[in-house]
């Protein structure tokens, strides 16, 4: 069953590189992203999990943890996070889910057997506080994802949550952003102080400072 924008986050028990842990215990209330990589030793997935190695001071700046999966054992993680350790010049600082019975995989919808009826698609979850299903994101096989965007996601994600903003196209933290249209002037105003309206529904303001 395919996992919508809003929905809880399937919750599970699994063994990892790390241990048994049970997803939403080992969550708590930080964000997480949860990612599928096709198989152990294979070469775009091992630049894929150093890369989200070498961001751990970015993921702890935003109260994000990473997890990754596939459908291999336990066995094969430990030995492979010895090469993606070697290879990519970074401690494997993150879990590594074994899924080898492929149950969470089908939970979260991971395979697709259009692109391959035994392997994980490169699936992205970003998990919110509350549990809920932020973001989703699918890429094919032969396709490494781009962390550095989903890092600019999750700001987005965290700067607008509750506060009546949107990010428009392209944005970056220090950048303006777009007043919700659901918010009239006047309480605008009263949030955000002045603001710039080039339409009656696009109107630009300076993003508040973090708490």
């Amino acid at each position: 069953m395919a996992i919508r924008l809003g929905d809880d986050a399937p919750d599970f028990t699994a063994n990892t590189t790390e241990g048994e842990l049970n997803f939403r215990d080992w969550k708590g209330d930080s964000w997480a992203i949860l990612f599928s990589h096709p198989a152990d030793f294979t070469p775009v997935c091992t630049t894929e999990l150093g890369a989200v190695a070498k961001l751990k001071d970015e993921f702890d700046k935003r109260n994000v943890k990473p997890i990754a999966l596939s459908v291999d054992s336990v066995d094969d993680h430990h030995a492979w996070k010895k090469d993606i350790e070697e290879t990519q010049g970074t401690e494997l600082n993150y879990p590594l889910i074994a899924d080898d019975g492929g149950k969470i995989a089908e939970q979260y919808d991971m395979i697709h057997p259009n692109s391959d009826a035994k392997l994980t698609v490169r699936s992205v979850f970003v998990i919110g506080p509350d549990d809920k299903v932020k973001l989703t994101l699918t890429y094919p096989p032969a396709t490494g994802r781009n962390f550095d965007e989903l890092l600019r996601v999750i700001d987005s994600l965290q700067l607008t949550a509750e506060q009546g903003l949107a990010t428009p196209a392209d944005w970056t933290p220090g950048d303006r952003v777009i007043i919700s249209p659901s918010i009239d002037d006047e309480t605008a105003r009263e949030r955000f102080g002045d603001f710039e309206a080039t339409k009656p529904y696009l109107r630009y303001t300076d993003a508040p400072a973090k708490a």
